[in-house]
């Protein structure tokens, strides 16, 4: 069972849900606390032991490569001034030299269309995918144990409200193990009422490199676009799929509530900001 070394970031998307912000900043470069979303991503990979970044862009997006390098001015000036701290943080920041690479995705076509992008650089090794919208701290770790115990592919899922899942990714629960359980089913976004269960798809995935044939083919899905969540149900056909029960919570940045959210949660674990951020909300609060 080969080792899962590579991770594929999709960040094409133009962020249009947040508007004006994300006219000439990407949506992935939008801060939590002090720290861009996907750079809190990035993280996660790293702490899970993934040594190769492919990030798959769009027009505008060079800012992401920008920051994921050496900016030599700003080193310099921090040295020259004593900061020695910050400058410390920026380089423990960096993945190594030849730990990233980027590739475009010219076209909008989805996110099986994003991942399929990334086949050449991925090669023919079990790869991950993680969504940089959704922040979930520890849930590659997890997902690495997962794949140690079952091999094949897996997908990180959440309980949501019944009333809920007709917004997301839908997976059908078989035998159980635990913490994980096979995937006997999947369907995007599904009519009110018809899911065949609460789990949703959240945003990370091992696969196997079989998944770039079948997306390949093109095939469009919901919204006119080539789904990730079709190409693995074909997938399913030949191997096998479980599910990992993420144990923690997972904050989507792509919608403004998720990303307030998850910024008030990372700032109240920051024990620099945590007294006088309650203060601040419980003021708010008050204020009615």
């Amino acid at each position: 069972m080969k080792r899962i070394r590579k991770a594929v970031l999709p960040v094409a998307g133009l962020g249009t849900r947040f508007l004006p912000a994300t006219k000439a900043v990407p949506k992935e470069m939008l801060t939590v606390v002090d720290r861009p979303v996907v750079q809190h991503v990035v993280d996660e990979a790293r702490e899970a032991g993934i040594e190769h970044f492919i990030f798959v862009t769009g027009r505008g997006k060079a800012v992401i490569e920008d920051h994921f390098d050496i900016s030599y001015e700003l080193d310099r000036t921090l040295q020259e001034r004593g900061k020695t701290e910050a400058y410390e943080a920026l380089k423990k920041d960096l993945p190594a030299a030849g730990q990233t690479s980027f590739t475009r995705q010219q076209e909008p076509l989805g996110l099986g269309h994003a991942v399929w992008c990334a086949r050449e650089i991925v090669g023919d090794e079990p790869f991950a995918v993680i969504l940089p919208d959704m922040l979930s701290r520890g849930s590659m770790v997890q997902m690495l144990k997962a794949y140690e115990q079952h091999g094949g592919n897996i997908i990180a899922v959440e309980e949501v409200a019944p009333d809920q899942t007709h917004q997301y990714g839908i997976v059908s629960v078989g035998q159980e193990y635990g913490d994980t359980f096979e995937i006997t089913g999947m369907v995007e976004k599904p009519p009110k009422g018809t899911a065949p269960s609460n789990y949703i798809i959240s945003g990370r995935y091992i696969l196997q490199p079989e998944i770039f044939s079948i997306l390949e083919r093109g095939e469009r899905g919901a919204g006119g676009e080539i789904q990730l969540t079709d190409g693995m149900k074909r997938l399913s056909e030949t191997q096998k799929f479980y599910g990992m029960h993420y144990r923690g919570k997972t904050y989507d940045t792509g919608s403004k509530l998720g990303f307030l959210v998850a910024n008030l949660a990372y700032g109240l674990e920051r024990p620099e900001l945590r007294d006088a951020l309650k203060q601040e909300i419980e003021a708010l609060l008050a204020k009615g």
